[in-house]
């Protein structure tokens, strides 16, 4: 092409409407760290800012290319030796047509071009009104090399493992990851989870049992929770944990395998309950004779231990409430005081830790009130529950992340035994949480350094079984049906006062009455402490 028609290819750039504008656009294009090519509608080179000399070394400068196809421009990068050996494997000619095809088909995704130099070349490509093209060339090597290192590092986790971006779309995943969903990595990516989800319940390679939809609101509910985990069962049989967590710039998720943990775990809960189910028919047996017998002295025993105990619970209350509201009550208008008496005295981290223990004290005094609130309500049958469908499994493992800071800083192991995935009660979402914190609590207040707590559950008879254990000092025997009373607490005396009111268990045991169920402890001196929760199953 000679240099009159090169000139007239630049017309439409330099004479348009835009003319007078054009040399500030060309100088602030030639200010980018960023190569812009402009092309005709006959894939004929037009425009190259200043940064496109920078990118390929061999060609000559931006000016002399003015006219070239970009064809031809492909094939002197080849011939300059520009373009990795291992790109040009599909033959030169193939891969001019694969550059060439990004601007002539309108399939306008970014492609990776590797350079012989080790760099990495990313061109996007846009078309123009006038049937032209837009081409944007960036080095990417260091975002592309960051990017195989994670993919080489996680390809080595034994969980599958997967990064989505802020916008929900799969970055990078690990081929087991893949190999779940069934679907290669090069398809999968750029997916968003929602996508990802319903394809793979579509499929059918999720096993869920009862409505679809459902089952996907709750997983994505469980995605987009800064932290959660729950039980997954493959349609294959396979069994896996998946936790969610939320990173600085998107989400993680890892899917871990206990395939053969919960066949185990299955076989036991199988063996058990039909262990448990021939011993209650025998004690069944046994127990008909003896209640008729025992009825009407257990309700004359009861009579006289509610009249006995009436006065005794009157001066329990007055005196645990006396501690309980005055110390924190103390505590906030001391420290008020002192803040508003000699605020100028003090320096900020006194004024901070002064605040800090004003707010311990209302918090105190609020959960105090609302216990006590919470008991009345049930009492006068005004308590009214949100029932929905909960993952007890997934329950389980959020309270072991909840106290999991508490219980490491006094060296205490939480194990957990979750038995058979997807087992669900039907509860109040609020009140089945404070049950399990109220019990996590107490494990961890009463169990010495260096000890353990154990939750598990189970199915059985049409219920689930919840049971937080410990191996802390334990309650004598005597003291188990006290310390189930309002205002009284484990192996102290009514006037022996800790951290509370003694109002959790009676509250828990309240709650799981209220929703069909019930709250069972037992306890020896030295033997630890276990509470179970028995609600009916979903």
């Amino acid at each position: 092409m000679g240099f009159a028609n090169v000139q007239s290819v630049r017309v439409p750039l330099e004479q348009g409407r835009g003319a007078a504008a054009w040399p500030a656009i060309r100088d602030a294009l030639d200010c980018l760290r960023t190569a812009i090519t402009m092309y005709d509608a006959e894939g004929r080179l037009i425009y190259a800012n200043q940064h496109f000399d920078y990118l390929f070394r061999s060609l000559p400068g931006r000016s002399s290319l003015i006219g070239l196809g970009y064809d031809e421009i492909v094939r002197l990068e080849i011939e300059g030796g520009e373009i990795a050996a291992h790109a040009l494997a599909v033959g030169g000619d193939a891969f001019v047509a694969q550059r060439a095809a990004q601007l002539s088909s309108g399939d306008f995704r970014p492609m990776d071009v590797p350079l012989a130099d080790g760099r990495i070349v990313e061109i996007k490509a846009r078309r123009t009104r006038d049937g032209g093209a837009i081409a944007m060339w960036s080095d990417v090597t260091q975002a592309r090399n960051t990017l195989h290192r994670l993919e080489d590092a996680i390809a080595l986790s034994a969980d599958a493992f997967a990064f989505f971006d802020r916008t929900d779309r799969l970055v990078v995943c690990n081929q087991d990851f893949a190999a779940l969903y069934g679907r290669p990595i090069e398809r999968m990516r750029g997916m968003t989870f929602p996508e990802m989800i319903a394809d793979a319940v579509r499929r059918g390679r999720v096993r869920i049992e009862g409505d679809k939809q459902a089952w996907i609101n709750r997983r994505l509910d469980l995605h987009n929770a800064p932290a959660g985990a729950m039980t997954l069962e493959m349609s294959d049989g396979r069994a896996y944990l998946v936790r969610d967590r939320r990173t600085r710039d998107g989400r993680v998720t890892v899917l871990t395998d206990i395939t053969d943990e919960r066949r185990v775990e299955a076989a036991l809960v199988e063996q058990g309950q039909a262990l448990a189910r021939t011993r209650a028919e025998l004690a069944q047996s046994q127990s008909d004779a003896r209640e008729q017998a025992t009825y009407l002295a257990d309700l004359a025993r009861r009579l006289d231990a509610a009249s006995a105990s009436a006065d005794s619970t009157k001066k329990t209350l007055l005196r645990t409430m006396s501690h309980e509201l005055r110390t924190p009550l103390n505590s906030i208008i001391g420290f008020s005081e002192l803040l508003s008496q000699m605020a100028g005295q003090f320096d900020t981290g006194q004024v901070q830790e002064y605040a800090s223990l004003i707010h311990s004290g209302g918090q105190n005094l609020l959960r105090l009130i609302n216990q006590i609130l919470d008991l009345t309500r049930i009492a006068g049958g005004r308590y009214e529950l949100r029932r929905e469908r909960l993952d007890v499994g997934g329950a389980l493992w959020a309270a072991r992340d909840s106290y999991g800071d508490r219980a490491a800083a006094k060296n205490i192991a939480i194990e957990i035994d979750a038995g058979p995935f997807s087992l669900a009660v039907e509860a109040d979402e609020t009140v089945f949480g404070q049950m399990i914190a109220q019990l996590m609590n107490n494990a961890v207040t009463f169990t010495p350094a260096g000890g353990t707590i154990r939750l598990s559950v189970c199915g059985r008879d049409g219920h689930v079984h919840l049971c937080v254990a410990d191996n802390g000092p334990g309650v004598a025997p005597e003291d188990l049906a006290r310390i189930l009373e309002p205002f009284e607490q484990g192996g102290r005396s009514a006037s022996d006062h800790t951290d509370g009111a003694g109002l959790g268990l009676t509250l828990t045991k309240a709650f799981a009455e209220l929703h069909g169920g019930s709250l069972k402890i037992e306890s020896e001196p030295g033997k630890g402490f276990a509470a179970t929760i028995t609600l009916p199953a979903a």
